[in-house]
């Protein structure tokens, strides 16, 4: 992937060092890209029924309110979730940092990749009448506190809807390549790319209104309905995949690491890895094939509409 050079985004907040002795519970609800490792939790839990058309409808609602003059976040918005801000959102704290982890590579790289998220986002939005704000990257060591509660290293990159925010520890890379066997710069942008998609579900309205609907949901129905809300992040990421194809940064292999990656961190594929056997009604992120499935969808259609899973027979 030829990233280097590209622009890098300011929507950045480093804050490694800072919390390195903290001591938190765990996480309260962010949205994690590894199945089973991720964070999700109260406030993301999810009920069944007619709220899947619902879902559906929003995506449309959202750019069809924009093209009418008229802001769709006060329809889309409920009470437990902050309006998307407007300005003032672009910074880069970094006074808990050492120097030297500021201006890496790996810092380098995740900069860019949000910096080519927001590209695209933005260009898809302005499209269709509507204005993208994008997500800020919080950039942690161990733990960190997030509007979602605390969040350690193990749980992986995640992104919380409380503050609109993406958090990744970058150790978690090296995590993705040893462990897992996911290695590559395009597998590590498929990942950030993954939970930026989180952020635009969240802007399309998608996760407030399934956190309304969630009081009614069991266990099983829960998990269900989280794989497809996963997997439309999955094909999200693929869109991100195919305008930067356009741009011609794309390599040869790059679409191959990428699948592979969505391939290793499968629900199944975990599941067999740390205990030998598969429990498919506990599955919340979905299968390796079907998160190399969704993600090709998005990065060979480059459309939204390509990705939905919720009317989908998964």
């Amino acid at each position: 992937m030829r990233w280097q050079g590209g622009r890098q985004s300011d929507n950045v907040e480093d804050l490694r060092g800072e919390n390195d002795g903290a001591q938190g519970g765990p996480g309260q609800g962010g949205l994690g890209g590894l199945g089973g490792g991720g964070m999700v939790g109260p406030a993301f839990q999810l009920v069944r029924g007619g709220g899947i058309s619902g879902i559906v409808i929003l995506v449309v609602l959202f750019f069809g309110l924009k093209a009418c003059g008229l802001d769709p976040m006060q329809f889309l918005l409920n009470g437990n979730l902050t309006p998307v801000q407007t300005q003032g959102q672009s910074q880069t704290q970094v006074s808990g940092a050492p120097s030297q982890q500021r201006n890496d590579e790996m810092t380098q790289f995740v900069k860019t990749i949000l910096a080519e998220t927001e590209d695209v986002w933005s260009g898809i939005f302005k499209a269709n009448g509507a204005t993208y704000t994008p997500p800020t990257m919080v950039l942690f060591s161990n733990q960190v506190r997030s509007a979602c509660g605390f969040a350690s290293s193990a749980s992986g990159p995640f992104y919380c809807p409380g503050d609109r925010k993406v958090y990744i520890d970058l150790s978690f890379y090296n995590e993705l390549a040893n462990r897992f066997g996911a290695s590559g710069d395009f597998a590590q942008a498929y990942v950030l790319a993954h939970e930026v998609g989180h952020h635009v579900q969240n802007l399309l309205g998608i996760l407030p209104r399934v956190n309304q609907m969630r009081q009614s949901m069991n266990e099983a129905d829960s998990n269900k309905l989280s794989v497809r809300v996963e997997l439309q992040a999955d094909c999200f990421a693929g869109i991100w995949g195919y305008y930067t194809n356009q741009k011609g940064i794309v390599e040869q292999g790059d679409l191959e690491e990428a699948i592979n990656a969505a391939h290793q961190i499968g629900d199944d594929t975990l599941q067999k890895r740390a205990q030998g056997y598969v429990v498919p009604e506990s599955f919340n992120h979905g299968t390796s094939a079907q998160r190399a499935e969704w993600f090709t969808r998005g990065y060979n259609s480059g459309k939204v509409d390509s990705c939905d899973t919720f009317n989908a027979d998964i």
